[in-house]
């Protein structure tokens, strides 16, 4: 008899991805214990119950702020400043990133790794300082001068806008880039035209992204001298003026919104584009209005290229480049530098596990509903968005003098304040993927009885379980970026030695401690992106 053959069974996938996410997921409880260990919450007291009085009239003051003529005239010429410093320096970043995407972007070097690895490197620099930290060093070299504020946003958002732009070159289809190669064109021109058109839509949906972005960075250079709406929050807060403080709040939050608003307007037409049309009058209009917006701020703010140029600018340049080369490499300063590191990652891991808690709590009501809702489910989805965007509105060091009135100094300050804001931050990204997530599920969950509570579970819970950890890690990353902006203004961790070693001058320790901001930033991006591949 022949033996009749069975098919065999495939083999069982291995499970080294479940395996490599069991692991991931239990290294980041450890680590999130090991902050909690480090900030005093479980070890000692840490609220001061004198400053309650101080946060009830702060918070009291919310429903009565300062209206008169005269300070909203004020308000007015700082919203003025901080729109044409965002625009400004929004405009220029995406400029330094159409023209840094190609050298960026791996498609161009082909198989030669090493040109594309030491361009990846140089943008490592500028993108792992905050933009308050460029504010500051710029400052010592131009004064207070106007283009302070338009590069200090420029040349942090310009490495990241390059390195965006590059990777969106290298996710478009190749087949006209090798079709212009094969016909002698050169990498240049064969990236201009064979790559560009087919990622346009993305490009120009980032680029009025960084603007979104740049908003809320103009308003924190304000914190450091930089003038507009920052700059007026920080004098109100100063001298305790609470209806002052919450007028220009609000005006942050209107400015905000207007901002959101434009931008994602533009994005969902990039995304879905008016069939039968050429040319879409809304997009048109969006860079139109940009490109006039950009003419006038040069205009507002006096920008004169000769400023950078100029006989003190080389001067001041010189000098603190030779001032600041060699590093300090003394004991005592590298033993801060690590504990300051140290504090700065603890900070950062609160903040964005008391962040990612409160989006995910509040996921369900800061997303347009699915199903038909209620006035009052409506009403309460429209106050939870307006809620958080005053807890982004708000910069962190602003929070953080709030909190410091009822807390003790130390971690914990940093971290929630900086949580309060990141929550404003993921709790609309993550609003925004309950609104994206697939609906099958839960529609089928709804159609054989199940209730909406039920249905959203168990239908859409499992699937938003990886894109919200994906959301978690990449704000963890920026947030130790403005762990750092918030020890510059006294809030803990590197910042503090930061602002020590310029205040004073000491151009060594300056360098020592940016070497180590941005080997720290690193690291952190690096883990981060390591741990997000493993939840794919």
């Amino acid at each position: 008899m022949t033996a009749v053959l069975q098919p065999t069974a495939p083999p069982a996938p291995r499970l080294r991805r479940d395996r490599r996410r069991w692991a991931w997921g239990l290294g980041g409880l450890a680590l999130l214990g090991w902050a909690l260990a480090g900030s005093g919450l479980l070890s000692g007291p840490v609220l001061n119950p004198a400053g309650t009085g101080q946060v009830g009239r702060f918070l009291a003051a919310a429903v009565r702020p300062e209206l008169g003529a005269e300070f909203l005239r004020v308000v007015a010429g700082s919203t003025l400043v901080t729109v044409a410093y965002a625009v400004l320096g929004a405009g220029l970043a995406v400029l330094i990133g159409a023209l840094g995407a190609i050298p960026a972007s791996r498609t161009t070097w082909g198989r030669r790794r090493s040109g594309w690895l030491l361009t990846r490197g140089g943008l490592a620099l500028p993108r792992g300082l905050h933009e308050a930290v460029w504010g500051l060093l710029l400052v010592n070299v131009l004064g207070l001068d106007p283009w302070v504020g338009v590069l200090a946003i420029a040349v942090p958002y310009g490495a990241i806008t390059a390195k965006v732009f590059a990777d969106l070159l290298d996710e478009v289809p190749r087949g006209g880039y090798r079709a212009l190669l094969a016909a002698g064109a050169g990498r240049g021109t064969a990236t201009l035209y064979g790559l560009l058109p087919p990622a346009a839509g993305g490009l120009l949906s980032y680029s009025f992204y960084r603007l979104e972005c740049a908003v809320r960075s103009a308003v924190v250079l304000g914190l450091i001298g930089a003038g507009g709406l920052g700059y007026q929050l920080a004098l109100s807060f100063t001298s305790l003026r609470w209806e002052q403080v919450w007028t220009t709040v609000y005006a942050l939050a209107l400015l905000c919104l207007l901002a959101d608003v434009a931008g994602r307007a533009v994005r969902r037409r990039v995304a879905a584009p008016r069939p039968g049309s050429r040319r879409d009058p809304l997009l048109t209009g969006a860079v139109l209005a940009v490109l006039a917006l950009a003419g006038w701020a040069v205009g507002y703010l006096a920008l004169s290229p000769a400023a950078l140029v100029s006989a003190r600018t080389r001067e001041q340049v010189a000098y603190v480049a030779s001032a600041a080369w060699p590093p300090a490499t003394d004991g005592d300063l590298l033993a801060a530098v690590w504990s300051a590191s140290v504090e700065t990652v603890r900070m950062s891991v609160l903040a964005v596990a008391f962040a990612t808690a409160g989006a995910v709590a509040l996921a369900g009501l800061a997303a347009r509903p699915r199903f038909p809702a209620g006035p009052g489910r409506r009403a309460l989805g429209v106050l939870t968005r307006l809620g958080l965007l005053l807890l982004r509105a708000v910069p962190p060091p602003v929070w953080a003098l709030v909190l410091l009135f009822v807390l003790l100094p130390g971690v914990l300050p940093g971290a929630l304040a900086l949580g309060v804001y990141t929550l404003g931050v993921l709790g609309r990204l993550v609003g925004e993927a309950v609104e994206e997530a697939d609906r099958r599920p839960g529609e089928a969950l709804r159609a054989s009885g199940a209730s909406p509570v039920g249905a959203g579970l168990y239908g859409s819970v499992p699937a938003l379980a990886g894109p919200v950890l994906a959301l978690a890690l990449y704000r963890w990353e920026v947030v130790v970026r403005d762990t750092v902006f918030v020890g510059l203004l006294g809030a803990g961790g590197i910042g503090v030695l930061l602002s020590a070693a310029t205040s004073s001058f000491d151009w060594p320790a300056v360098t020592t401690v940016l070497i180590a901001i941005v080997l720290l930033t690193v690291v952190v991006d690096l883990v981060g992106a390591r741990a997000r591949a493993a939840l794919r």
